[in-house]
């Protein structure tokens, strides 16, 4: 919580405003028992209804002037509690933005969703109610033991006896809670991942009629959930009847002393009415104290869980090869000599690259080496689960080489900063993912001042003209959320148009055109090869056709090159590149010798 509290400094004024009001209602309502003391002793018993209105009149005053102080109070805790989750949201969303696709995979998305709402609203009422709370609660109950002090010494003995217990009570069961509204948190993050999973599958459940099985697994989540929920709630609803059992209990033996200190004629009865008061104030703050003990726990508990999140860090490329179990091979550096060479270098240079995702174990890929030219089109191809998703991944710096290095125009890319280097990659990923807005909006993602002769020529190029013309308003069509208003091969065009609007010099093209027909995938391949500047492409496809013209093929088995080379040059001397065409083209397969 305490690395949490730079976000309220924009607040330091509302921080301190608001317990300092609470301070001055709480200073007020301790006046209220000697007023009501001395309208007892002097009012009440000398039958003056003057003094009892006019002491009427100073509890009234006492009362509006307490309101008055409350309502401020809670105006300027709620400004700062707001404010104050508004800054961590925000910084927790930045930072989440930043964390590369290792850190993602393992923190999980629904516990980064779970804790940037359901955990920052915790700690935003936790830092309400301590600013309006923390402070006024122990001021009243010091404060009234303090007043009690002042009216009868043996009777305020009492509360020196009664306070201790009630704090052992109250702190006892919140060292008992925090840990277990932890789970709790725990448990939600699991209730989330399963909805969120069932609500981007629902597809897939009702074709395969697992309606049922997933009831029945939602329902051990929830259950398991609610379970936690009512636990913890049991223990601290012990809170509330423990702390009226000492309080009354207090009062009780209050009571029982204050009729001996009348009779013997050493208390007034006002005085013994303002020592219970007293009391009950104790038992009321204590109540309210307990409650806030309840928030506060569930609000540290959620920052802990929030902060881990911030904890998460990037760490160096070196130090995550070395993690992941790979020997974090640096590339040797380019020294001075070598500078003047640096423009002979190969375009993209893969140098005995080898990757492995964490906690994996096995390498994922494995002695990657090639080169490539600026302008060329390289095609990957290979099983599914050989590798190819995760070879283009390396190139924009998603995941980390664990192994070897990878060059571009002669620089390590883990040397490049990581801006220059997305800004020179475009990518269209294998789902295709439209966000709610307007094809201009998506198109701009690649490009936010691109004007609209870039924004349709990239269209032009996407083969997706039609697409945007059959749209009412063209560009500025409305794109629902995921682009579910569009069908699979629209929303692949869209992505690749995004991906051309920024004009980069490697383009990555990841199965993103499984969902277009032949013909549009052949005009596609054309578009792209006829690109101004010299736009180096990668294409991962699983369609033969989509790579046969490519000036270099990558043909991936199991992680490892099985072969580089064209396709003719593949057809002679590569086994899995030659399995996989004629598995496409099984016409086109040599006829074994003898056979007529």
């Amino acid at each position: 919580m305490k690395r949490l509290m730079k976000y309220l400094s924009d607040y330091k004024k509302e921080s301190v405003l608001a317990p300092l009001f609470k301070l001055l209602e709480a200073f007020f309502e301790l006046m209220v028992p000697l007023v009501m003391a001395n309208i007892i002793d002097r009012g009440i018993a000398e039958s003056d209804m003057g003094y009892i209105a006019k002491m009427g009149l100073w509890l009234l005053t006492l009362a509006v002037v307490g309101l008055v102080s409350s309502i401020t109070a809670q105006y300027f805790a709620a400004k700062a509690a707001v404010g104050f989750s508004t800054g961590l949201r925000q910084a927790l969303f930045d930072h989440i933005q930043g964390l590369n696709f290792t850190n993602i995979d393992k923190a999980g998305t629904s516990t980064m969703i779970t804790r940037m709402t359901s955990d920052i609203n915790q700690v935003q009422s936790g830092v309400n109610m301590v600013l309006r709370l923390f402070l006024r609660s122990p001021i009243i109950v010091f404060g009234a033991m303090i007043m009690a002090f002042t009216i009868d010494v043996k009777s305020a003995l009492v509360f020196v006896v009664a306070i201790p217990l009630l704090a052992v009570v109250v702190f006892g069961i919140m060292m008992w809670t925090m840990p277990l509204y932890k789970k709790v948190q725990a448990n939600l993050d699991k209730v989330l991942g399963v909805t969120r999973e069932n609500l981007t599958g629902v597809r897939v459940i009702r074709a395969f009629h697992q309606e049922e099985e997933e009831e029945t697994r939602f329902r051990g989540f929830t259950k398991a959930l609610a379970d936690s929920q009512i636990f913890v709630g049991k223990i601290s609803a012990v809170m509330n009847p423990v702390t009226y059992v000492v309080v009354n209990g207090a009062i009780i033996f209050l009571i029982y002393i204050g009729a001996i200190q009348v009779n013997v004629g050493n208390l007034t009865q006002g005085e013994v009415v303002a020592i219970i008061n007293y009391m009950s104030q104790i038992l009321v703050e204590l109540v309210k104290l307990a409650n806030l003990i309840i928030t506060i726990t569930k609000a540290l508990a959620c920052a802990d869980r929030v902060a881990g999140v911030f904890e998460i860090q990037n760490e160096n490329w070196q130090v995550t090869a070395e993690q992941y179990g790979g020997s974090g091979t640096e590339c040797s550096s380019i020294d001075s000599a070598a500078t003047a060479e640096v423009s002979e270098a190969p375009f993209l240079a893969f140098e005995q690259v080898s990757f492995a995702y964490a906690g994996a174990g096995a390498e994922t890929l494995h002695d990657i080496d090639f080169t490539v030219k600026k302008g060329e089109t390289v095609g990957v191809i290979g099983g599914t689960g050989s590798g190819k998703s995760s070879l283009i991944n390396l190139i924009p710096g998603f995941y980390p080489a664990t192994e070897g290095c990878i060059r571009l125009n002669g620089r390590d890319i883990r040397q490049m900063p990581e801006e220059e280097l997305r800004r020179r990659v475009g990518v269209v990923p294998q789902k295709a993912v439209l966000f709610k807005g307007t094809i201009r909006s998506n198109l701009q993602w690649g490009k936010p001042d691109a004007t609209e002769e870039e924004m349709w020529n990239a269209i032009d190029t996407a083969q997706a003209r039609e697409v945007v013309e059959g749209k009412e308003g063209g560009l500025d069509a409305v794109i629902a959320q995921n682009g579910k208003n569009l069908s699979g091969g629209q929303r692949q065009r869209l992505t690749i148009a995004r991906a051309l609007v920024r004009g980069p010099e490697i383009l990555i093209l990841d199965d993103s055109a499984s969902a277009l027909d032949y013909a549009t995938d052949a005009r596609l391949r054309t578009a792209l090869r006829g690109l101004s500047g010299g736009v180096t492409t990668f294409i991962v496809s699983q369609r033969a056709s989509s790579i046969r013209h490519a000036d270099k093929i990558i043909v991936l088995d199991d992680g490892e090159m099985a072969g580089i080379g064209t396709h003719d040059q593949l057809l002679e001397n590569c086994d899995v590149y030659r399995e996989i065409y004629f598995s496409q083209y099984p016409e086109e397969r040599p006829k074994e010798a003898g056979v007529s």
